[in-house]
């Protein structure tokens, strides 16, 4: 039985020394752009070059991280990153969502492995050859599914791809790739490493007398002993801890943790230690989520503390240091802090959280005081989080290993001046407006129509309509759903259908054939430069519609650069996010942010979708946009609730921000 590799998550330096110091088997890193994790301090190429050379003298493989969406204007500069990187840091594997930077790795000579990220949101068995058709060596299964969901795709897995699954480490609320949330309001994506967190904020129903509570905030994914349910399972060739933004302390203790389940599964002593050490990594409470399939668990609970880092106390408020007097803010720990902990002061999505530095220990039930004279903001019933530390056994393995690296000598290059191969620009197509309907509508409707594909919604079009029809794939299609919707793929086209949308390149692989259709890649396929377009262009589709989340420059871009037709949607109930976990909510009922703004949640299928209180509207940018060689307008409709207010306020999206 060949064992899973362990794989340490490291956004700074001292966090990959850690990550060595505990016997990982790879470190996975990001640089300081194209990562989707970019609030971590990430690497240099130099500094990444001098870890990654010590990590090979230990026999460890170092992992990069390019997994953000790239737009029009990054694959330049994407593309010379990558150029340097292949030449100074020589990573075993990119770790990558958008489709077309494998194509553009490739052109800038990098000859590792490609691994297709979560975010490119492959969920479901047969979209693992097209995957591996795309020249991928591994796929990182997304969080959401089950142990017999994963047995699935690790039995369906071609021969010469791998697959990595997630074992611990912060659960974001929406399925990854499929969560707009942070970009609609803001310009901050998520796709690109940029979300601010949105689900981790308080949010109340019921009006002003709604109670607030943090009904979208997980818990973190902690599958422990249920680890040894995935040893043997052949194609599965990694476990992945999560968490590019902690601290060497958590890397350090969930890394050992990890090894002693794998290397030994059977002894109940290794389980209860590697136990101890997780409840010392300093992570938020943890769960099994819903990888048990009998015992599926919501990882979201509005009553349970989801504050990162172990709670050390409570602030209070009294006279403070040995003189009395001025009061001052000061906690008692319910555990002994030490010399050189980081404390962070009330939950990171309010306003003014701190970290502090603490100058000495402290005793269980002993007093630190947090002089306000310091700019403490806090307020007394602030919670106090411990959120990483350098015990003196864990500070002389990093000092220890920090010696070696300045030793330690990587291979310099000079600036790179590599220019990608963009395809050919496809011009724009006849001018065509779909309007997306979750149930066919009634009444004479103008333009062509779009239904989710669906049982009741095939059977309300009935053969007559079928072939006119655009018929939509959901955005996100898990394991168990796999052989419904290649179903109602093969007795749509028995119908006459010919014209499908699919919300992501997997979805090709659950189509017989392809003959004869028109396949266009849908706005969830997240394309949003020529050579993604074109690598779905080679896999059959004959245009795309490009991501909503592009601003004005991108967007205009696009359009010239496209070897096929391109679509966007310009109208309707575009969603914050789509989420396969439950949570207790009440649907189609206003949910209010902190800053008023009202969403509403509605499920559909086995997934719960989000809606903000508006609607995308870019009708007054068409002209624009068919000047710069669009040729297909989308309009998404869906009921809007009766009890929701609509809220009037531009819905242009990223339009006329600037995407970050």
């Amino acid at each position: 039985m060949q064992k899973p590799e362990i794989m340490a998550p490291a956004g700074n330096r001292e966090s990959f020394l850690a990550a060595l110091a505990a016997g990982a088997d790879a470190v996975y890193a990001g640089l300081k752009h194209f990562s989707a994790r970019m609030q971590a301090d990430n690497f240099s190429l130099s500094d990444l070059a001098r870890l990654a050379e010590l990590a090979r003298s230990k026999g460890v493989r170092t992992y990069v991280a390019m997994n953000a969406l790239l737009k029009p204007g990054d694959l330049e500069p994407a593309g010379r990153l990558i150029d340097r990187l292949a030449r100074q840091v020589r990573p075993e594997a990119l770790i990558v969502q958008d489709p077309g930077l494998p194509a553009l790795a490739r052109q800038a000579g990098y000859n590792g492995e490609i691994h297709i990220s979560t975010l490119a949101n492959l969920s479901h068995p047969a979209g693992l050859r097209t995957a591996q058709g795309l020249g991928a060596a591994r796929v990182v299964l997304p969080r959401e599914l089950d142990l017999d969901e994963i047995k699935a795709m690790d039995a369906a897995c071609p021969d010469g791809l791998d697959l990595e699954v997630f074992v611990h480490g912060a659960l974001c609320f929406s399925v990854s790739g499929r969560c707009y949330w942070s970009s609609l309001l803001g310009g901050k994506s998520g796709l690109r490493g940029r979300c601010v967190q949105p689900c981790r904020r308080l949010y109340r129903q019921g009006g002003p007398k709604g109670k607030p509570a943090r009904m979208f905030s997980c818990q973190d994914l902690g599958l422990d002993v249920l680890t040894k349910t995935l040893l043997g399972l052949p194609h599965l060739r990694a476990w992945k801890i999560e968490g590019r933004k902690k601290g060497p302390h958590y890397v350090f203790y969930t890394v050992k943790a990890y090894c002693l389940l794998r290397d030994h599964a059977a002894d109940p002593v290794a389980r209860k230690t590697a136990l101890d050490l997780l409840d010392q990594a300093l992570g938020r409470p943890r769960s099994h989520s819903v990888f048990l399939p009998q015992r599926p668990f919501s990882p979201v609970d509005p009553g349970t503390d989801t504050g990162s880092g172990r709670m050390a106390g409570t602030l209070k408020s009294g006279p403070g240091g040995q003189k009395g007097g001025r009061i001052e803010l000061y906690f008692r720990p319910w555990f002994p802090l030490l010399a050189g902990d980081l404390l962070r002061i009330g939950y990171e999505d309010e306003p003014g959280h701190q970290t502090v530095r603490l100058g000495r220990g402290a005793p269980k039930g002993g007093r630190i005081d947090l002089p306000r004279a310091k700019g403490l903001k806090a307020a007394a019933g602030t919670k106090v989080f411990l959120i990483d530390r350098r015990e003196p056994e864990l500070a002389a393995q990093l000092a220890a290993l920090d010696r070696e690296l300045a030793a330690t000598r990587a291979r310099e290059k000079g600036p790179s001046t590599f220019r990608p191969a963009l395809p050919p620009a496809a011009g724009p197509a006849g001018k065509r407006y779909i309007t997306l309907h979750r149930n066919q509508p009634k009444g004479r409707l103008s333009g062509e129509i779009g239904l989710w594909l669906e049982k009741r919604s095939l059977a309300e079009a009935g053969a007559k309509a079928a072939a006119r029809v655009w018929w939509w794939l959901p955005p996100v299609i898990w394991p168990n759903e796999e052989q419904k919707y290649a179903d109602l793929a093969r007795l749509a086209q028995k119908a006459g259908a010919r014209s499908f949308v699919l919300n992501a390149p997997w979805q090709i692989g659950l189509l017989d054939q392809t003959q004869g259709l028109r396949l266009v890649a849908g706005p969830f396929c997240n394309l949003a430069n020529a050579l993604a377009l074109e690598q779905v262009r080679a896999l059959g589709f004959s245009a795309a519609v490009a991501s909503p989340e592009l601003d004005r420059e991108a967007a205009l871009a696009l359009a010239g650069q496209s070897p096929l037709p391109l679509g966007l949607v310009i109208r309707g109930m575009w969603p914050l996010c789509v989420s396969r976990y439950q949570v207790k909510v009440k649907t189609d009922q206003p949910i209010a942010s902190p800053k008023g703004e009202v969403c509403w949640a509605h499920r559909i299928g086995g997934n719960l979708w989000l809606f903000p209180g508006w609607e995308l509207d870019l009708t007054e940018q068409a002209r624009d946009l068919e000047q710069a060689g669009y040729s297909l307008f989308v309009t998404m409709r869906e009921p809007w609730p009766k009890d929701v207010p609509r809220t009037r306020r531009p819905g242009t999206f990223n339009w006329d921000l600037k995407l970050l």
